[in-house]
């Protein structure tokens, strides 16, 4: 089978940068998907796609010009059906009639038909060949599949040009109106349509500096090499990106000084978008907008201008930028010139707001948050201020800081959202909070913590530089938490407005990395006890904490086998809902170096099985660290409190009678635990959570002699709640680091 390669573009005007990535991608893939689906690409086949401002294309080696044909084996019907004393019944001619067998080829094709099966299960097949798809016919199925698929992040509707439209394409919806359609097989055009155009061979260059216009392909293997020498436009997104980078380096080195280009994929992306051919300019503005905060003429730059703002070697804000223009005139400047009188009017008004704004304290703008919304339920943001400063007081005495830092830094913390600054750039809260903290005067650890409230912002992010950053950070995003659980404001499916999902994480972090003395629980009833005193009037608020923590710890799962733990390992620890976070890692790597002992897959099945029974007898434990032999108040009455024990709440420290251990292996059971749990509680108390577990080695086999020549559920009630009580205190003994049960197959 012969093939050759194959060239499909649409030209369209100005794409959306944003998408343009995605969209050139995926035009590629869906296309080759469909034709590959078709049989008409060979193996080896590679797609190359393309993707300026102005077109999506893609080019496909080894395409076939026909699909090869291919057996087909169809079941019609059962032969009891299909046959009456070996003649065809109606329903089979009418089947045989469907599938477009004429009348005059019935009785040849009745001839082919081949059985399958035996008795009542014999059908009736049907065996032929069926032709393989021209390109032609293959190509436009494709083609209006992929159309049909890419990911246009908005459509727009127009209309055609007179005498250019197909039958029935007078109004088209796509992303942007479509001006021309090639599509090549070699150098020959394959009349495929799409968007109401016909395929051609001719597409368009550069709009400024193109050497002729329209460009006539002349093979499909020629459609970047002529776009690059006639149409001065490099046709593949990531050689343009490429150049982008080389000639932003280059600039750099030209500029000296150990001057480096900022960093930021996001707008390396974008711009790459909306040029076709890259020719990057050096500009300046004056260095007295230097005064003014690096952060926000970068912003501004990039926001606004799509510019490269020059970094210095120590990473200071120079008063050079990079620009990527579009054309490449002899002569430039006139265009660095334009720039640079365009960039300076935006640099004014950054300098004039940040002027303006140290005109006023953070702390003389607080009255005006009682004016802001936060949320129509849980009030202003004055009212969420006092909530989070509540909350950031109780944890700073908690760590020991100094509380005063913190409550200021908690009231301060949304100040600059009233500012100038950051009514134009939101972007910019926290961090111009930071400037102006400082321009008052306060303290640098209240103004650090001002800009760090925020962090971690994503994944990956740095946390707060200091502790009195860490604990309005706390402070701010377990009000929201709790804020939106209260309220029934939960994340659904792929939608959280509120970010919880986020804060959550930031949460974990925290108290993993910065603060490990704080507990989840305290913190949670912190922030309830903030809510019942500074929520507005007639909000109906309930106490989601237990719904809230389990949605902390799912987000904690996730994190932790994303780390490589397995779902047993983290189902296993986290199943006793450790509070204090930053002991999760160490008792994950008890439980994997328990696993690893030849006695764990035993020991674990046997806590199952412990569970189990204690489950059906309606018993709760808790681990607890008071001496196993200490009898419980509760079981005083043998046989009657013990099964009474079924509420969440009422747990208790089982009891053993010794006089009711009657058989050989409870005995040995029960004087094994005095031996090793003494042994494993006083390794947990010092931290040693691997030497904890691992001590539990010792009681495999009094375990398994126990299980294997002991009747647990004996008929005195008496001696059934007395082995209740044993295994009962061996499951605390074992469940102390990790739920070991979790472990077993």
């Amino acid at each position: 089978m012969t093939t050759q390669n194959l060239l499909v573009e649409l030209f369209v005007e100005e794409l959306p940068p944003k998408a343009l990535r995605k969209l050139g991608e995926a035009f590629a893939t869906l296309l080759a998907d469909g034709l590959r689906g078709q049989g008409l690409l060979a193996q080896a086949s590679t797609a190359t796609g393309f993707a300026t401002p102005r077109r999506l294309a893609v080019h496909l080696t080894d395409v076939a010009a026909r699909a090869a044909d291919k057996p087909v084996s169809q079941k019609l019907m059962p032969v009891s059906v299909g046959l009456r004393d070996g003649q065809p019944t109606p329903a089979l001619l009418k089947k045989l009639a469907a599938l477009g067998v004429a009348d005059a080829a019935v009785e040849s094709t009745l001839g082919q038909l081949r059985r399958e099966g035996e008795g009542k299960n014999e059908s009736l097949f049907l065996d032929s060949t069926q032709a393989g798809a021209s390109l032609q016919a293959g190509l436009q199925k494709a083609l209006d599949e992929a159309i049909a698929r890419l990911p246009i992040p908005k459509v727009m509707s127009y209309q055609l040009e007179t005498g250019v439209a197909l039958p029935g394409w007078d109004s088209v919806s796509f992303v942007r109106p479509a001006h021309g359609l090639v599509a090549l097989h070699g150098a020959d055009i394959m009349p495929v349509t799409a968007l109401g155009l016909v395929a051609g061979n001719t597409t368009h260059g550069h709009r400024f500096e193109a050497q002729s216009s329209p460009i006539v392909l002349a093979h499909a293997d020629r459609y970047a090499e002529q776009l690059r020498d006639e149409g001065a436009v490099i046709a593949h997104y990531e050689e343009r990106r490429q150049s982008i980078v080389a000639q932003l380096q280059a600039a750099a080195a030209q500029v000296g000084g150990g001057c480096r280009p900022i960093e930021d994929d996001a707008l390396l992306d974008e711009v790459t978008a909306l040029v076709e051919r890259p020719n990057v300019l050096v500009c300046q503005f004056e260095e007295e907008f230097l005064q003014v905060p690096q952060e926000c003429l970068i912003l501004t730059m990039k926001a606004n201008q799509k510019y490269f703002p020059l970094l210095a070697a120590d990473g200071t804000l120079t008063h050079r930028f990079l620009i990527v223009s579009n054309i490449s005139p002899a002569d430039a400047s006139a265009v660095i010139g334009g720039n640079e009188r365009v960039v300076r009017p935006r640099l004014a008004d950054a300098k004039f707001f940040f002027d303006q704004d140290r005109k006023k304290t953070l702390q003389s703008r607080l009255p005006l948050l009682d004016k802001v919304v936060y949320h129509n339920q849980l009030g202003s943001q004055g009212e969420r201020n006092l909530r989070v400063v509540a909350i950031a007081k109780a944890i700073a005495a908690q760590l020991g800081l100094d509380v005063a830092q913190a409550e200021q830094a908690a009231q301060l913390a949304k100040a600059d959202l009233l500012t100038d600054m950051v009514g134009e750039f939101p972007e910019l809260q926290g961090t111009m909070g930071r400037y102006y903290a400082r321009h008052d005067g306060l303290p640098d650890a209240v103004a650090d913590a001002i800009e760090d409230h925020y962090r971690p912002r994503f994944a990956g992010d740095a946390l707060p530089r200091n502790p009195i950053g860490v604990t309005v950070a706390l402070a701010d995003k377990l009000e929201t938490l709790v804020g939106m659980f209260g309220i029934g404001n939960l994340p659904t499916g792929d939608k959280d407005p509120f970010a919880l999902r986020r804060h959550a994480l930031g949460v974990i972090r925290m108290l993993v990395e910065k603060a490990p003395q704080l507990a989840l629980d305290e913190l949670l009833a912190l922030a309830q006890t903030a809510f019942a005193a500074h929520l507005p009037e007639g909000t109906p608020f309930q106490d989601a904490r237990a719904e809230l923590s389990r949605f902390i710890e799912e987000r904690l799962a996730g994190n932790l086998r994303e780390q490589g733990y397995t779902a047993q390992e983290v189902d296993a620890v986290l199943a006793l809902h450790p509070q204090k976070l930053a002991d999760v890692a160490t008792r994950l790597h008890a439980v994997r170096s328990f696993a690893s002992l030849p006695e764990a897959p035993a020991l674990a099945a046997a806590n199952k099985r412990v569970s189990n029974i204690l489950k059906k007898a309606d018993i709760t434990t808790t681990p607890t660290a008071m001496p196993i032999n200490i009898l419980g108040a509760a079981f005083i009455n043998v046989g009657i409190g013990f099964f009474n024990i079924n509420r969440p709440k009422d747990t208790v420290q089982p009891m053993v009678d010794t006089a009711l251990l009657q058989e050989a292996a409870e005995q040995a059971l029960y004087a094994a635990l005095q031996t090793t749990a003494p042994q494993a509680e006083q390794a947990f108390a010092a931290g040693d959570y691997t030497a904890s577990l691992q001590a539990l080695a010792a009681l495999k086999e009094p375990v398994d002699a126990f299980f294997d020549t002991v009747m647990v559920n004996a008929d005195d009630a008496a001696l059934k709640a007395n082995r209740l009580g044993l295994l009962a205190q061996l499951q605390q003994a074992m469940n102390r680091v990790a739920d070991i049960s979790r472990l077993a197959a």
